[in-house]
């Protein structure tokens, strides 16, 4: 058995001027090979790939070195990027990305958390209440009635169709709307996962950067791992893993949801904060690849 800690500062690892760790390369051949499985399986190819890799490498020197003087030069950013004159002013050239999610993601996002996280829409056992479409009755909060919290401008009826579409609720056969247990991954809609891949492997890499360099305080990460497992086993700890998880993820969204509460409308409340969980089982594959 094993856990992750707080990876080495910016000492470790070191080795000669121009030369990249090893130990790093092996990491970041080992983190991308999901990555490309999946690219090569949406035919997305090296070329495009390369050309997006361009781009990112030309925003993040330029922002890094935009923290403390005046945006890099074209020469500077052509000495940190490795990138010719010429392609680092084509890209400046080109719009910026649209990082904007899906609409469903932001608004779903939100409603899934008050869902699971405000006592108006909670079951006396702590998880989210199954819901009428409508009520009449003010202590019997509705699906409509949640919308209507975060949103008046979309119709109640076009976000069940599009939740059921996807997975995240189901209508019983009394009529209630009950929450997926799984719905903060929908079983449907690619967008919606793309998105979420981005955004939460993006945080997991960012914590896993941040105490690589030692930029602070090192950030929470963790994670427990064992080998030599039979799929009896994977059974069991598949299920209690999963209990677990929703257990810590619900709690974390109810305090989580207070405190958005509360900062509303406060100056400095301009962070985030995001907690993730996986579970992985499978041949260790990587393992493989660190021998050779």
């Amino acid at each position: 058995m094993s856990t992750t800690s707080r990876s080495g500062g910016p000492r470790s690892g070191r080795t000669a001027p121009g030369e990249p760790s090893p130990t790093l390369i092996r990491a970041i051949t080992r983190l991308t090979r999901p990555l490309v499985r999946l690219l090569i399986a949406r035919g997305v190819t090296l070329p495009y790939l390369t050309n997006l890799l361009k781009t990112v490498y030309v925003s993040v020197a330029d922002e890094s070195f935009g923290q403390d003087r005046d945006a890099a030069t074209v020469s500077r950013l052509s000495v940190i990027t490795g990138l010719q004159r010429k392609d680092i002013k084509r890209i400046q050239g080109e719009p910026p990305p649209d990082q904007a999610p899906p609409p469903s993601v932001s608004l779903g996002a939100r409603l899934i958390g008050i869902w699971t996280g405000d006592a108006r829409f909670r079951a006396r056992k702590g998880g989210p209440a199954p819901l009428p479409r409508a009520s009449d009755d003010p202590k019997k909060p509705s699906f409509d009635d949640l919308v209507r919290t975060v949103s008046s401008d979309v119709r109640p009826r076009v976000i069940l169709d599009e939740w059921q579409r996807l997975g995240i609720v189901a209508v019983d056969q009394d009529g209630l709307i009950r929450l997926n247990s799984d719905a903060f991954v929908p079983q449907e809609g690619f967008d919606e996962k793309a998105y979420y891949l981005g955004r939460n492997v993006a945080d997991h890499i960012a914590t896993s950067v941040h105490n690589l360099l030692g930029d602070g305080a090192p950030l929470f990460e963790r994670a427990v791992y064992y080998d030599r497992l039979t799929p009896e086993s994977l059974a069991v700890l598949r299920k209690r893993a999963r209990e677990l998880g929703m257990t810590a993820l619900l709690a974390l969204n109810k305090d989580a949801l207070k405190r958005a509460d509360l900062d509303s409308g406060k100056p400095d409340a301009h962070q985030r904060m995001a907690l993730g969980l996986y579970y992985y089982e499978g041949p260790d594959e990587g393992a493989t690849q660190d021998s050779r």
